[in-house]
């Protein structure tokens, strides 16, 4: 999950659970504005791991470092009570009224813990057992970047700022409108320039509810009728209720691919169903089988797979990507210690070779992150290029 949308998420869970205000208040720093500032700070605090790859040139920490120990549930009590022990000096050097030192410990762990639960619900991997245990769990429910998620959790929180209060609520909900108007518009312009075309019916449909939600409440004001805390706690209900059904979208969307499986009898090494933008019908079924990476994509709305090939019956949408024939390049590529840190990553790897003059290539790519484009590689592809003679020439992340 992004940084920003775990900061979202924390703030709302502040605001819902803990009697947290707004972090920009105008009310004076005491405990409200602290929980809140805490939580939001907790569920941020994981991903300040990302810091020590500016010190570091070191091209791998992404795979062998990024979601580990900051990200460990055996270190979260640590991180808990560091964070909480320097905001209470914070706040007796500033003279505030905190919350005590169990509670804001707690405080922290929640916020924390948000983040990790957030992280493993995408395809990712998250070592929440770090230092004691490296393994990646990932449950493919959340595609990382979740617009529809963000929104479920923004939007209520700037409905309670709007409408706490009558002297403000016309201007405030007048700027939001204007303010979310565009963002259907904006969402299907990136959708269409990655690969995930949203519908003109769609953009119109976000658009015709953020008039609702914004401008509807303002009605004989029954928008301030709704206290400040109901407004954040019906969002952080919306957004387990998302995260319900996105499971259950998953768990549907990994039947269809092990019938795929099944039916064109594949000697299965790793099956797995991931998320796909733009909503929680799409998702792209891969399975990593002796000689390859069959990809699946899939909307859940229609009662079979599309495709041009019929299958029993069926009709699928697929892409095979075949492993290169065995090599003596592949094979040096392989024991290369940051190729062998690129497969214990990768859940569906696949081995591309090809020629450039005397010079081989070998590529390695997870196709956990393929580029929805077909014109662009996976996000997560190394490269290794060598000499005629087998010296390796150059190695490292394929960037364009």
């Amino acid at each position: 999950m992004d940084t920003i949308t775990h900061g979202i998420a924390g703030a709302l869970i502040a605001k819902a659970a803990f009697n947290g205000s707004d972090l920009a208040s105008a009310e004076e720093m005491g405990k409200r504005r602290i929980a809140t500032w805490a939580l939001t700070i907790g569920a941020v605090f994981p991903d300040a791991d990302v810091f020590r790859e500016f010190f570091s040139s070191n091209p791998m920490l992404i795979i062998t470092w990024h979601r580990s120990i900051t990200h460990s549930l055996l270190c979260l009590p640590i991180w808990s009570v560091l964070l909480a022990a320097l905001s209470l000096g914070i706040a007796r050097w500033r003279k505030w009224n905190a919350p005590s030192f169990p509670m804001l410990t707690g405080i922290y762990a929640i916020g924390i813990l948000s983040h990790i639960v957030l992280d493993v619900l995408t395809s990712f991997g998250t070592m929440v057992w770090s230092p004691l245990e490296w393994s990646r769990p990932a449950w493919d429910v959340l595609f990382i970047i979740d617009f529809t998620f963000s929104l479920i959790l923004l939007v209520p929180q700037w409905l309670a700022w709007a409408y706490k209060d009558q002297e403000h609520m016309r201007s405030r909900a007048a700027v939001l409108w204007v303010i979310f108007t565009p963002v259907p518009f904006l969402i299907s312009r990136l959708g269409a320039s990655i690969g995930a075309p949203v519908s003109n019916l769609a953009t119109l449909l976000f658009t015709v509810l953020f008039v609702a939600l914004f401008l509807f409440p303002l009605a004989r004001g029954w928008g301030l009728r709704v206290p400040y805390s109901v407004w954040n706690r019906a969002g952080l209900f919306l957004a387990t209720i998302y995260i319900v059904a996105a499971a259950f979208a998953h768990s549907a969307a990994v039947e269809r691919i092990k019938t795929f499986a099944a039916q064109q009898k594949l000697e299965v090494q790793a099956i797995g169903a991931l998320p796909l933008p733009p909503s929680l019908w799409h998702w792209n079924g891969l399975v990593r089988s002796q000689r390859g990476v069959y990809a699946v994509q899939m909307d859940l709305s229609d009662s079979v797979l599309r495709s041009s090939t019929p299958n029993n019956g069926e009709i699928i949408e697929r892409t095979y990507y075949p492993d290169a024939a065995p090599n003596t390049f592949i094979e040096a590529a392989r024991n290369l210690r940051q190729v062998q840190e690129v497969l214990w990553f990768s859940r569906f790897p696949v081995t591309r070779f090809h020629k450039e003059g005397d010079e081989a290539v070998v590529e390695f790519s997870d196709m956990r992150f393929a580029s929805l484009r077909r014109d662009r590689p996976s996000s997560f592809t190394y490269r290794v290029r060598f000499s005629e003679d087998g010296q390796v020439l150059s190695q490292g992340w394929v960037r364009d």
